[in-house]
C-alpha cells in the first residue's frame, strides 16, 4: 500500500469524507489523481451519499502535484498524463460539475494542486494557519490543474498574479478576507464544519458556487488587460531570461478574454510544453538537490540523533559575528557575544539591534516578538559565562595566529562537549586547531554575508571531526532555516575554493584587454546578482587581496597574479566603503563606470609585461561567460575529484546559494553538463596554450572529456561505464 491513494467513508450524514492519503504531504502522484477521481465516481452512484468533503490525512491537505514524477515524466519512463485529463476530465467534469456539493476541509498545506483540487470543490472551510498557495512557477512550469483559471475569478486578477508570479502563500484569515476559502476553524472542528457546510449547500442554505464562472471579482476586460500588460513588464523586469511568467500570463489572459474553458486547454498546452523545458528540468534538480544536502553518506545514515544545544556563544561583533548571533537568536538559541572591549562590544549589540528593527519595520516581527528575541541576546568581554554553552562559534578576522590563540583559550574554557566551530571562509582548520588537543569537535561553520539572511551553511569537517558533532550542526542548521552543505577541510572550502578563479579569469581578461564593464554586463545578463568586479567593490578590497593571498600560497600554478587591485588600494580606491572601487558610488551607493580606471590597468598591465590582445578586445557575451566560468567548473570538478565535496549536486546548491548563481540554469555542474565535458575540456585546452596554466583542464575534467561522460555523474559509475 504504498501507492498513494483516496479512502472514501459515508457518514449516517450521507456526507461522504474522501481523504487524500499519500505521506508525508500528501502530494498528488497519478495513482492519487486517479484514486480521487474513482471515489468521487462511487460517491456521485451511491444513493445514501448526498454531498461530499475532501481532506488531507493527518493535518495536511495535499503539498501539490508529485515533483519525483517529473524526472519520469522528463525522462520518458513515466507516461505524461494527456493534456486535460488532471484539469479539465478530473477537476472540471468530475469534482466541479457534480450533482452532489463538495467541500474541501484544509489544514496545514494546500499548495500547487492542492489548492487547484480544493477551488474545484464548491466551498472551502480552512484551519487558520494553514497555507494556500500556487508556488509552480518555482518549478520552471506554470499551475496546471486550472490555478491558472479559478484564482482570479475567486480573489480578483491583481492577488492572484501576485501569488502565481511571486509564488507567495497566503494563511487561513487572509485566505477568507480574500475569498479564496469561506470559513475558518480550529482544527478539531474541521471537518464536521465541512460537512454540515455541504449539507447546507444541498438545502440551498449556502450558495452552491462554481468557480470557473464566478465573474464578480473579475474586473472589466479593458481593466484587466492593463492589469495584465503592467504584470508582464513586471516579470520582464524581475527575470529577462525566464519565459515561464509570461506563459503563466497568457493562460490566464486567455481564460479571461475567451472563457474558463478555453483558458483550460490554454493551460494544458502551456503547461506541457514548459515540463520538457530546459528552465524546469534546472529547477526541478535544485529542489531535489536543496533537500538532498542534508543526507551525508557514512554519517547521517548510522543512526546518531543530534543533541540539544541550550546555549551559543559568538566570538566577534563584527557584520558576520553579529549576522549569526541574528540568525541564532530569531531561532530562539540564546546567545552570549564576546568582544575584545566595551566599544566594540556595544557596537556588535547595536548591529543585532538593527537587524532585528528592520525586521518591524519590514512588519515581520511585531515590537513584543523584537524584545522577547533581543533579550536573549547577552554581551560578555571574558571567557567566565563561557562554561555552560554548547557551542561557540567564533568569527573574528582572517587572522591564523589570532585564531589559534582563541581556540586554545576556547579549549580551557567551555565544557568538554562543547563544539568549536569556526566561521573561517578560507583558512584551514587544521591549522586554526593546531595549539588544542579537541580536534574531534573542531568544525567549520561557514556562513555567508549577511548571515542572517543568506540561506547556505558551509560545514567544514576535517579528517578528525566526530560524526556527531557534524550532526549536531546539521540540527542546527536546520534551526535557523539555513541550507546545510557537508564538505571537506581545504582552503577555500567548496564555495570559495570553487569561485576563487571567477575574479581572477575576469581580471586575466581585463588585463589583455577586454573592458571591465562589459564583463560586469554579460555576466549580469547571464543571471548572475552582480559581475565580478561589482562584486569584488562590495565585498571590500581588503577581503579580496586577503583570501587572494590564501589562494596564491595554496594554488601557485593555477592562480592569476596581478597587481591591479594593490595599486587601486594604494591610491585609496578599496570598493564600496571608501565610494572608490571598479565603479564610483554616489550617496544613496548606486554605482557608476569610472573612466579613470584604464590608467590603473595601464599600470598593472606594465608591471606584470602583459599586452593587449585584440582578441579580447571584442569578446561575445558568451565568449565572456565562458572564459569567466570554465575555471569555476574546472575548479569545481577539482573539488570532487578531490572528495573535498560529497556530491555535484552539493556543489550546484553551493554555487546557487552562496554565490548567487542563477538557479534556472540548474547549478554550476548541472549548467556544465548541459554543454558537455567534451565543449568545456577542449575550450580550457584551447586557453591554456594561449595564455597559460590558469586555464589548463584538470585530470577529472580531461578523463570525464574522453569518456563523454557527465561532470555530475558519480565516480564510481563513471569507472563503471569504461
Amino acid at each position: 500500500m504504498n501507492k498513494g491513494r483516496t479512502i472514501l467513508e459515508v457518514g449516517a450524514d450521507g456526507v461522504a469524507l474522501i481523504t487524500i492519503i499519500n505521506p508525508p504531504v500528501n502530494s498528488l502522484s497519478i495513482d492519487v489523481l486517479n484514486s480521487l477521481k474513482e471515489s468521487y465516481e462511487q460517491a456521485l452512484q451511491r444513493d445514501d451519499v448526498k454531498a461530499i468533503v475532501v481532506t488531507g490525512a493527518k493535518g495536511k491537505f495535499s503539498g501539490g502535484f508529485d515533483i519525483t514524477a517529473f524526472g519520469g515524466i522528463q525522462g520518458g519512463n513515466t507516461p505524461a498524463p494527456k493534456p486535460g485529463f488532471v484539469s479539465v476530465e478530473i477537476l472540471s467534469d468530475t469534482l466541479e460539475g457534480a450533482k452532489k456539493p463538495s467541500v474541501a476541509a484544509i489544514d496545514g498545506l494546500a499548495l500547487g494542486g492542492g489548492l487547484e483540487v480544493a477551488m474545484a470543490c464548491h466551498a472551502r472551510i480552512s484551519t487558520p494557519n494553514a497555507q494556500l498557495g500556487l508556488p509552480e512557477l518555482q518549478l520552471g512550469v506554470i499551475p496546471g490543474f486550472g490555478g491558472t483559471q479559478r484564482l482570479p475569478r475567486l480573489v480578483g486578477l491583481s492577488k492572484a498574479l501576485e501569488m502565481m508570479l511571486m509564488s507567495k502563500p497566503v494563511k487561513g484569515e487572509e485566505a477568507l478576507s480574500l475569498g479564496l476559502v469561506d470559513a475558518v476553524v480550529s482544527g478539531n472542528e474541521l471537518v464536521n464544519t465541512a460537512r454540515r457546510w455541504a449539507l447546507d449547500i444541498l438545502e440551498h442554505r449556502r450558495p452552491w458556487v462554481v468557480s470557473l464562472y464566478k465573474t464578480d471579482k473579475l474586473e472589466p476586460l479593458g481593466e484587466a488587460r492593463e492589469i495584465l500588460k503592467f504584470a508582464r513588464t513586471q516579470a520582464q523586469r524581475r527575470a529577462p531570461n525566464l519565459n515561464h511568467p509570461l506563459f503563466c500570463i497568457d493562460a490566464i489572459e486567455e481564460g479571461i478574454v475567451s472563457g474558463p474553458r478555453a483558458g483550460l486547454w490554454k493551460e494544458a498546452e502551456v503547461f506541457q510544453g514548459l515540463l520538457h523545458s530546459d528552465i524546469c528540468k534546472s529547477l526541478v534538480h535544485i529542489f531535489f538537490a536543496q533537500r538532498g544536502t542534508t543526507k551525508v553518506p557514512g554519517v547521517t545514515d548510522l543512526g546518531l540523533v543530534p543533541r540539544r544545544i541550550n546555549k551559543v556563544a559568538v566570538l566577534g561583533g563584527g557584520l558576520m559575528g553579529s549576522g549569526i548571533a541574528t540568525a541564532l537568536v530569531l531561532s530562539n538559541y540564546p546567545v552570549i557575544l564576546k568582544e575584545v572591549n566595551e566599544k566594540f562590544l556595544q557596537a556588535g549589540i547595536g548591529r543585532v539591534k538593527a537587524n532585528l528593527q528592520s525586521r518591524i519595520k519590514k512588519g515581520k516581527m511585531t515590537p513584543e516578538k523584537f524584545e522577547k528575541t533581543f533579550s536573549l541576546l547577552k554581551g560578555v568581554l571574558d571567557y567566565e559565562s563561557f562554561r555552560d554553552v554548547d557551542m561557540v562559534i567564533e568569527a573574528v578576522i582572517e587572522n591564523v595566529s589570532l585564531k589559534q590563540q582563541i581556540f586554545s583559550d576556547l579549549e580551557k574554557y567551555c565544557p568538554p562537549h562543547c563544539i568549536l566551530a569556526s566561521n573561517t571562509s578560507t583558512i584551514d582548520l587544521n591549522l586554526i586547531g593546531e595549539r588544542t588537543r579537541s580536534h574531534d569537535r573542531i568544525i567549520g561553520a561557514h556562513f555567508f554575508s549577511p548571515a542572517h539572511v543568506m540561506p547556505l551553511l558551509e560545514i567544514v569537517r576535517t579528517q578528525k571531526t566526530s560524526f556527531q558533532v557534524i550532526v549536531d550542526l546539521l540540527d542546527v542548521g536546520k534551526m535557523i532555516k539555513k541550507t546545510p552543505v557537508v564538505v571537506g577541510n581545504c582552503t577555500g572550502f567548496a564555495v570559495n575554493r570553487m569561485f576563487f578563479p571567477y575574479t581572477q579569469a575576469a581580471l586575466l581578461l581585463v588585463e589583455r584587454g577586454t573592458d571591465v564593464y562589459q564583463i560586469d554586463k554579460a555576466i549580469t545578463k547571464f543571471g548572475m546578482p552582480m559581475g565580478p568586479f561589482r562584486l569584488c567593490d562590495l565585498v571590500g578590497f581588503g577581503v579580496a587581496i586577503a583570501t587572494g593571498t590564501q589562494f596564491i600560497m595554496n594554488f601557485p600554478e593555477r592562480t592569476y597574479k596581478t597587481m591591479l587591485i594593490p595599486i587601486m588600494q594604494e591610491d585609496k580606491r578599496a570598493g564600496e566603503t571608501t565610494r572608490k572601487g571598479f565603479y564610483v558610488y554616489n550617496d544613496k551607493r548606486k554605482a557608476s563606470p569610472d573612466p579613470e580606471i584604464k590608467k590603473y590597468i595601464e599600470k598593472a598591465r606594465n608591471i606584470s609585461g602583459v599586452t593587449i590582445d585584440l582578441k579580447l578586445t571584442k569578446l561575445s557575451d558568451k565568449d565572456i561567460i565562458e572564459m569567466v566560468f570554465f575555471p569555476v567548473v574546472n575548479e569545481a570538478c577539482r573539488v570532487l575529484a578531490e572528495g573535498i565535496a560529497v556530491k555535484a549536486a552539493d556543489l550546484d546548491i553551493s554555487a546557487v546559494m552562496g554565490m548567487g548563481f542563477p538557479p534556472y540554469r540548474g547549478g554550476i555542474m548541472f549548467w556544465a553538463d548541459s554543454l558537455g565535458s567534451k565543449y568545456i575540456y577542449s575550450r580550457l585546452a584551447e586557453w591554456s596554450n594561449m595564455y597559460g596554466e590558469f586555464f589548463k583542464p584538470c585530470a577529472y575534467l580531461a578523463d570525464r572529456a574522453t569518456k563523454g561522460t557527465p561532470l555530475s555523474s558519480p565516480m564510481e559509475q563513471a569507472k563503471s561505464r569504461l
